[in-house]
């Protein structure tokens, strides 16, 4: 089935109207970058505005799905299924898999796909490649929490990663798209030769601040003032509290790296409540030691619109579950963005039986 690129609006159901048929694209990864390449700070606004909606009730966002392996425990797919309302107006679903041993061949261990599906017909009207949407729209709320949650405190001047992957590259992109000038930046990974190559990338990036590798995930914590965990950890390996004494801003985007001792011991910001309670994460574990979800104090979008403020003299943790509505927004928003640029790949013929008795 060919792929050309022919012009397309912008709005799927008006074209499927005017042709007498859907229309379905595929949007590639190139140009998914392309259409990010320099947005991050748009990016942050478009997610913010995603926070905005779901936190209003204008969306709909069901557990994700998880599709497990006996075979390969460490591996997994996850399904977030979403639909979101305002100017968005769009619903679909992320399928996205992670496969850690991946890795160890040079592979990136994520690889994802987003079905943007039209909400008055129902049909989907484009597949987009994901992983840089994924990343995209992690590292826009990361640092949409970074910013919101710094208000009120000094600002980070060190900041640490724990993990050095595909997310903390992206975490730091929009780190300093977004002006942060970090004095000093604090590298460790289970990994000596991913901690190298980060502090390559890092250094070759002409960011600002001092690179540093750490021994250790203590020397690590303790030297930073935000400290980003971007880890693939299935069970919590940070378990003590005296490590964030000095109660620095903590993004915890991989969910499972703090023990429940740690996060009693801070103020605790979520994206959403149930999402964060569930799949063994830190935050489900807390509930279940302690049978109470009093240790959560709101949401981002709480934070966002006043409803909740944090103190600067405690720790706090920012845990977000990742939310399917996230990946529509920024998806269409990549959609409109290649549509309006004429490059638009349509699969001709790719819906056959559309008439309802043939």
């Amino acid at each position: 089935m060919p792929l050309a690129p022919i012009p397309a609006p912008a709005a799927p159901l008006a074209s499927a109207q005017a042709a007498g048929a859907p229309s379905f694209a595929v949007v590639s990864g190139d140009q998914v970058q392309r259409a990010l390449l320099g947005r991050e700070k748009e990016l942050v606004q478009v997610v913010e505005a995603a926070y905005r909606l779901h936190g209003a009730g204008r969306s709909v966002n069901p557990p994700s799905s998880f599709l497990r392996f006996t075979d390969r425990p460490t591996a997994r797919i996850i399904a977030l299924p979403a639909s979101i309302g305002g100017e968005v107006g769009v619903d679909g679903i992320k399928w996205i898999s992670s496969f850690p041993a991946n890795t160890a061949t040079g592979l990136p261990r994520a690889s994802a796909v987003l079905i943007l599906n039209d909400p008055v017909t129902g049909y989907p009207f484009a597949c987009l490649e994901s992983s840089i949407i994924s990343a995209s729209r992690t590292a826009a709320s990361a640092v949409s929490a970074a910013d919101r949650l710094s208000r009120g405190r000094p600002r980070p001047r060190r900041v640490g990663f724990f993990g050095a992957g595909l997310i903390a590259r992206y975490v730091h992109t929009f780190l300093a798209a977004t002006g942060w000038e970090p004095e000093e930046i604090g590298v460790y990974d289970t990994s000596p030769a991913s901690a190298s190559a980060f502090r390559l990338y890092l250094e070759q990036s002409g960011g600002h601040g001092r690179v540093t590798v750490h021994p250790g995930p203590r020397e690590l914590v303790g030297y930073s003032d935000l400290v980003v965990f971007a880890t693939v950890a299935g069970a919590p390996h940070v378990h003590d509290p005296s490590w964030f004494a000095h109660h620095p801003l903590v993004l915890h985007l991989s969910l499972r790296d703090l023990a429940p001792r740690v996060l009693l011991d801070a103020v605790n910001i979520v994206d959403d409540i149930e999402h964060c309670l569930r799949a063994a994460t830190s935050a489900q574990l807390t509930e279940q030691l302690t049978g109470s979800r009093e240790f959560l104090h709101g949401t981002l979008d709480d934070v966002l619109t006043g409803r909740v403020t944090v103190p600067a003299d405690r720790t706090v943790v920012f845990s977000p579950f990742g939310l399917g509505v996230l990946d529509l927004a920024v998806g269409k928003y990549v959609y409109d963005e290649v549509a309006a640029s004429g490059e638009l790949r349509v699969a001709d013929g790719f819906f056959h039986e559309l008439r309802r008795y043939g």
